[in-house]
């Protein structure tokens, strides 16, 4: 075997155990081992809502209004909001809730999401601890359906899953990014039977106010959570049935930058978070989420290498795939603000984008950059209409 093969085959070997053989390796260890939760339906502790926002003046007020008339009773439902230093009509939204359960904040100079979420959670009431974002909805029964799990005193973290608005707003973008969304249920779901979901969706989770730590201000809340909460001993698990929806950017370059900026704080939490993690959850992280981040080195490991080996027919019609491949990607790019986009460039368009950001992402964390603060995806609000 020459060494353009064996590049190739690595290649092959690695995008290969990334994405089918983790899900793969999961499934037969759930064979062996299930874990079992208690829940109970009609378990009802008292939950604290926090909210972080920056400049959320177009969600803030329907967000606000939308969880007090979550089914759930009220004398145990408390929200809490927190105005990151904004700029715009977000506090005056706020204020205009007249409500006794809302508790609202300022930060009077911008320090971040992670630092008003401590801030915040220093004054909730609730035994849980219910996360989610400005310009997510959330269905009226999700959070019964989250916290019949905390009925079982192992569980120390629930979480839900994002899913993007459909219908006529809907772009390459949120169409390609709604199939990467049904393989990350599939991976939960598999994750969920062995009780180790490895990270949560920042838009829709809960976990124990007494398992609670300070965020580190410049890392992800959805990731240092599980991560801590694992690493404590405490189960985490994966609501099947608890969906936040949210409007996708239209636009690839506010996508482009999201999930740069989500890898980048990947990476550099598990770089601050590697003393808690060990075992099998150390085997999750650095295959979910570690080698996924680096799919673009394969990629280009296997391409480079059917170009080298283009003599040989086989690897030459590879090649061409490849090449197609990115070519189709090229049009969904075209295409991405469009509402009608053609359905063979939807995913080639979001695994290009993903795979450059991520990696991109990796590189920033590594050279040092941080991300307490960051400028909300623009295109992304607005809506005060749920679908579903």
């Amino acid at each position: 075997m020459s060494v353009a093969e064996g590049f190739f085959w690595l290649g092959v070997a690695w995008l290969g155990y990334v994405w089918t053989g983790y899900p793969l390796a999961l499934a037969i260890v759930s064979l062996f081992y299930r874990f079992h939760a208690v829940s109970v339906d009609d378990y009802h502790p008292s939950v604290s809502v926090l909210i972080s926002a920056r400049n959320e003046e177009r969600d803030i007020a329907w967000k606000l209004a939308q969880t007090l008339a979550w089914d759930y009773p009220a004398d145990r439902l408390e929200i809490l909001v927190g105005s990151d230093a904004s700029t715009d009509g977000t506090d005056a939204a706020i204020r205009s809730i007249q409500n006794s359960r809302v508790t609202f904040i300022r930060n009077e100079e911008r320090s971040g999401k992670n630092r008003t979420l401590n801030r915040l959670a220093r004054m909730a009431q609730g035994e849980l601890l219910f996360f989610t974002d400005a310009n997510t909805h959330i269905e009226s029964g999700c959070l019964k359906k989250m916290v019949r799990h905390f009925a079982d005193p192992r569980v120390g973290c629930v979480t839900g899953l994002e899913q993007n608005l459909d219908g006529r707003e809907a772009s390459a973008i949120s169409v390609g990014s709604n199939a990467y969304l049904g393989y990350e249920a599939f991976v939960n779901a598999l994750e969920n039977s062995l009780g180790s979901v490895l990270v949560c969706d920042g838009s829709i989770y809960c976990l124990r106010g007494s398992l609670f730590s300070n965020l580190d201000p410049e890392l992800a809340n959805d990731l240092e959570h599980p991560v801590r909460i694992g690493a404590a001993g405490a189960v985490v698990l994966y609501e099947a049935e608890a969906r936040s929806f949210e409007l996708c950017s239209s636009s690839a370059k506010e996508e482009f930058a999201r999930r740069r900026r989500i890898a980048g704080q990947g990476a550099l939490g598990l770089w601050r978070l590697r003393h808690k993690l060990s075992g099998f959850r150390l085997w999750q992280f650095l295959t979910r989420k570690s080698l996924r981040w680096l799919s673009i080195v394969p990629v280009l490991m296997i391409l480079i290498a059917t170009f080298i080996l283009r003599h040989n027919s086989w690897f030459f019609f590879v090649f061409v795939i490849q090449i197609l491949f990115y070519l189709i990607a090229l049009l969904g790019c075209r295409q991405s603000g469009q509402s009608r986009v053609s359905a063979i460039a939807r995913l080639p368009f979001v695994i290009t984008l993903a795979n450059i950001a991520v990696f991109l992402g990796v590189v920033d964390a590594c050279c040092g950059k941080t991300f307490a603060t960051w400028n909300i995806a623009e295109l992304s609000r607005g809506t005060g209409k749920a679908s579903s």
